[in-house]
């Protein structure tokens, strides 16, 4: 696991000083994620540069050090991540003639190019990874994404430079960087709370999308405007990046026919030996244990492979709603894991805030980010890897949204679209204030009723599976664009994701949708980023390809069935955990925000409000984020979700505004700045050090 950047100049009219000046710059920009070696290699004559932060993981000797060449010379790499079937293509290869000064997956990896081509090999690849491999001999350069989006990857131009790394901030290192604010993709993580791929923050910086190969020679680098970001555009005169694996390919394979005790007993087995492939490490490695299904499964097949406890973490909660930690306590016990937990507080979230900026680089309002990077922290103080659940929800249908968006387009579906309409208006007509009240009058108080009918209202009117989708997980509504002169965010999702067609099942649209956006742009950067800010490497086991293939394949009522999701992730459980430990209401891994922000977080967040100041930035609309602000204060309203996404955006807007305004020199991004938070004030070069 490892952070890499590198570039190239087009205009060759830099020199080998400055050349080594920028690679260094962007190396040290990417530290936190390989504490462990640094590596540079530049081709001054040819104005390629590849640059190298290592965590190690597998193979601790200097075999390991990146950039690598390959055997031959032709190749050399600058490789994140983990290739968990290295071992079987080292088999392989040495067969047909190879051979290896070391054991690092990396060397596997370019004895596979040098045998069968970078998008042959690459499609070999089992595991997370992002990587750029330059070909010395056709002058190419290949970036490349794994399946599911588990790595980053950014790539863009500044000036004449074509620059790319692990995280934006290696490629502000670039001295011509001058990239604005993109509003579109702000109007896009103002609906999401993230910025789904291929888009980022910055005008003209993109993100690969997963599954993805971008070939790049040098004719194309040149020119800026013959690169289109979104996968498979084929275009005359242009380059897009081609998939190697594709998620929809996968979603319409249909179902195969087993028993349900045979797709149990399949999925146990194959869980199992993914989970042993994942467990390959050559330093101390855990797990995080939440106490849910996912969790719980993972660690149940850890343990059950491991002569000794597993080492397991997890964070809990004062408010009692949104505590699981006395149920991972349970699981742990009976499953005998070395088990640590760690309660948080207001103030120890606090103290994260004035983080964020540094950590994502672009406006991300995943409040659980929070006790993600804290529960990470905590496990690098004991262990290097550690094994999560991450993926169960969006590939067994664990999402209590999806049981009710299938009940609501069930139940609607039958209906003329303008009929539809009219009663999603209906709905809507009277304001959520006047839905409350009528609430108070009934027998049994239903809070929040309001906010409820009027999004039930908006789903209503959808005309599709998809449009219902999309306005059932908007944080901002489509009745007024928050974003101040913003492209509409219907622009941009429609260029990558659209109807999946070929189902009839609002749960397969809703996963298939997570699947290619949720999951990659939210659940896996908030991951990421966290615990390669610590020096710990995070594998998920549920999301290897193997497991997701096994998942589309099985008919709808193995993945739901009497009212829950993940049945039969539940029965393989089952066989290592009684279900009485794991069975209850799903609560996820969330924060008590909205509560947090009308008390101990309420100066800060005033701050970040300031009408007077969101006027004179321009982005946003400032008068509609004050009535929202008023409404969550009040208590009528529990707007957490949409404040979240601005507070995040105005953290990281003014962390960053003396670069986007110019009044700092390029490449100065990471100069230390006050961010005031109350309760918490520091100023610092890297405040997450």
């Amino acid at each position: 696991m490892c952070g890499i950047g590198g570039f190239f100049d087009a205009s060759c009219g830099k020199s080998a000083i400055d050349h080594y000046g920028l690679a260094g710059r962007m190396a040290g920009a990417l530290a936190h994620r390989g504490p462990d070696n640094q590596g540079i290699w530049i081709d001054s004559d040819r104005g390629i540069g590849l640059v190298h932060r290592r965590l190690s993981i597998i193979d601790l000797s200097p075999a390991g050090h990146q950039p690598m060449h390959s055997a031959s010379g032709r190749y050399c790499v600058c490789f994140n991540g983990e290739i968990y079937n290295y071992l079987a293509l080292m088999q392989e290869l040495r067969a047909l003639g190879h051979g290896f000064r070391g054991r690092s997956d990396t060397e596997v990896l370019l004895a596979a190019m040098e045998q069968w081509g970078a998008e042959a090999a690459t499609s070999r690849l089992l595991g997370m990874f992002a990587f750029a491999l330059w070909d010395r001999r056709s002058g190419v350069l290949h970036l490349a994404r794994d399946r599911v989006g588990e790595k980053p990857l950014y790539y863009g131009w500044a000036g004449n430079l074509f620059v790319f790394g692990s995280e934006l901030k290696a490629l502000r290192a670039a001295p011509a960087w001058d990239c604005p604010v993109d509003r579109a993709s702000l109007a896009l993580q103002m609906r999401y709370g993230y910025i789904p791929a291929p888009w980022s923050i910055y005008s003209g910086i993109f993100k690969l999308a997963p599954g993805c190969i971008l070939s790049l020679g040098a004719d194309v680098l040149s020119r800026p405007s013959s690169v289109c970001p979104v996968p498979d555009d084929v275009a005359p005169g242009r380059v897009a990046p081609r998939r190697f694996w594709s998620a929809r390919n996968v979603a319409l394979s249909g179902p195969r026919v087993r028993s349900p005790g045979a797709a149990v007993t399949e999925l146990d087995a194959l869980l199992r030996k993914v989970v042993d492939q994942q467990m390959l490490a050559d330093v101390p490695l855990g797990g995080f244990l939440s106490g849910g299904i996912d969790s719980s499964t993972v660690v149940a097949c850890m343990q059950a492979q491991s002569s000794r406890p597993i080492k397991t973490y997890t964070i809990g909660f004062r408010e009692g709603d949104f505590n699981e930690a006395e149920y991972a306590r349970a699981v742990a016990a009976h499953l005998g894991t070395d088990h640590t937990e760690l309660y948080l507080d207001p103030a120890q979230v606090r103290d994260v805030i004035p983080m964020l900026p540094e950590l994502y680089d672009e406006p991300f309002a995943d409040a659980s980010q929070l006790p993600t990077y804290l529960i990470c922290q905590l496990a690098r103080q004991h262990v290097t890897v550690c094994l999560s659940g991450d993926g169960g929800d969006e590939v067994f249908g664990g999402y209590n949204r999806y049981r009710w968006l299938r009940t609501v387009w069930n139940g609607v579906r039958w209906i003329p679209l303008p009929f539809r309409r009219l009663l999603g208006r209906a709905l809507t007509v009277l304001p959520p204030s006047a839905w409350d009240r009528l609430a108070l009058a009934r027998p049994g108080r239903l809070p929040q009723l309001g906010t409820k009918v009027h999004k039930l209202g908006r789903v209503v009117e959808a005309g599709s599976i998809g449009q219902m989708y999309e306005s059932l997980v908007s944080y901002w509504g489509d009745d007024q664009p928050v974003v101040c002169d913003g492209e509409p965010w219907t622009a941009r999702i429609g260029d990558v994701v659209d109807q999946l067609g070929g189902v009839s099942d609002a749960v397969d649209e809703a996963m298939y949708r997570d699947l290619m956006h949720y999951l990659p742009d939210d659940n896996l950067v908030k991951v990421d980023r966290a615990s390669m800010r610590v020096g710990l490497e995070v594998r998920a086991p549920l999301l290897d390809s193997r497991i997701v293939e096994f998942a589309w394949s099985l008919p709808g009522d193995m993945k739901i069935r009497d009212g829950k999701g993940k049945w039969i992730l539940r029965q393989v459980l089952a066989r290592y955990v009684p279900p009485v430990l794991t069975e209850r209401p799903k609560m996820g891994f969330s924060v008590p925000v909205g509560g947090w922000l009308r008390a101990e977080l309420r100066p800060w967040a005033e701050e970040m409000l300031d009408e007077s100041r969101l006027r004179e930035e321009g982005y946003l609309d400032a008068g509609r984020v004050r009535r929202c602000w008023a409404e969550h204060l009040s208590g009528a309203r529990d707007h957490s979700l949409s404040l979240w996404a601005v507070l995040m955006f105005e953290t990281w807007y003014r962390r960053q505004g003396a670069v986007l305004s110019g009044q700092s020199a390029p490449g100065e991004c990471e100069a230390p700045v006050a961010i005031r938070v109350p309760g918490y004030a520091r100023t610092q070069q890297d405040p997450l050090g």
